[in-house]
């Protein structure tokens, strides 16, 4: 049984009885007998979903509804509007109020549990992509965690990333995934001692190849998960420091040899690096920054991702102006709905 009730609310006994002989063996019940009674129950049960009778005396089903949608704590309950074959229902007008669906009566218990089941299934898969992008987020920020200066650095490069990938041809989908799994390229820094990331001087020989891991323990964790995005996560987090001309690693891959997932990653994080400011530098001019990655598409970075992401820059500039709003604002990614 569902830990969260369904609330049905209806003035009419026998459809109070017949919702209970439907669903009572698979879901637990509350029921409401008039619209007050029914927005008294939304608060004390928070109901998973609300089975609501649009013609009662008084508080109305277009009332209560209402209601609930102007409270942020209820306006994402589903609502199922329950209404008679007999009388007058505007469909589009139920579907504006904020229904999610409606019921004719009299009530057919396999319809009525066909539509309950299936409307349920949708607010569990939101709320398994809530807690994906709540995982997504964190493990984010962990991997940045010692890096003070960097701000809204990978949310920024991950919108850069998503915008070339669609560019060149990306699927929406493919290129959402992109954005992100962009952000946990440096989840392996997790790995990596605070002696070492955090060390202000050059690093040793022995200290920079601890460093490089980094791209290894970061797939390693990654991997685990076989979601889509995990795994597109996980491969950007190996090869985000490959280099076009071999010189890279961990594999000193060439060129096609590399993910074009971390290709673009690559070009969308230097471009960040560079056009914002740091406490050692400040934010390259975008035309000194452009200049900058068709010489490092000599060696280091894809030559025609570098050209295609030159060619959008008017809405690279764009979701710059936009992440650097928010920066100002510090309004952080997984606060934006």
């Amino acid at each position: 049984m569902a830990t969260r009730p369904i609330l049905c609310i209806d003035d009419e006994p026998s459809n109070l009885a017949l919702v209970k002989q439907s669903l009572m063996d698979h879901y637990r019940l509350v029921f409401a007998r008039n619209g007050h009674e029914g927005l008294e129950a939304v608060k004390k049960h928070n109901p998973a979903l609300i089975l609501l009778d649009v013609e009662m005396p008084g508080v109305n089903g277009f009332d209560v509804i209402r209601q609930l949608k102007s409270d942020p704590l209820y306006r994402s309950t589903p609502v199922i509007f329950v209404t008679s074959l007999n009388q007058e229902f505007d469909e589009q007008k139920g579907f504006d109020a904020g229904a999610v669906d409606y019921i004719t009566k009299p009530i057919s218990p396999a319809i009525l549990r066909a539509r309950v089941r299936t409307h349920l299934s949708l607010v569990q898969a939101e709320a398994l992509e809530t807690s994906q992008r709540a995982a997504i987020y964190m493990l984010a920020d962990a991997g940045h965690y010692n890096d003070e200066d960097t701000g809204l650095h990978i949310w920024r490069m991950a919108a850069y990333s998503k915008e070339l990938a669609l560019h060149i041809g990306w699927a929406f989908d493919a290129a959402e995934a992109l954005e992100l799994a962009a952000p946990m390229h440096d989840t392996g820094k997790i790995g990596i001692p605070d002696a070492i990331l955090k060390k202000p001087g050059k690093l040793t020989q022995d200290e920079w190849g601890v460093m490089k891991t980094h791209s290894q323990i970061g797939y390693d964790i990654l991997s685990r998960s076989k979601d889509p995005v995990f795994q597109l996560a996980a491969e950007i987090a190996l090869h985000h420091h490959e280099k076009c001309d071999g010189s890279g690693y961990p594999a000193g891959l060439h060129r096609h040899q590399i993910p074009e997932s971390a290709r673009i990653v690559a070009v969308a994080d230097v471009f960040d690096a560079l056009t914002v400011k740091r406490p050692y530098k400040d934010a390259w001019p975008i035309d000194r920054a452009c200049d900058t990655l068709v010489e490092m598409s000599e060696n280091h970075l894809d030559k025609e991702l570098v050209t295609e992401f030159i060619n959008i820059m008017p809405k690279i500039i764009k979701t710059k102006h936009t992440w650097d709003e928010r920066e100002r604002n510090r309004v952080w990614y997984g606060d934006i709905s």
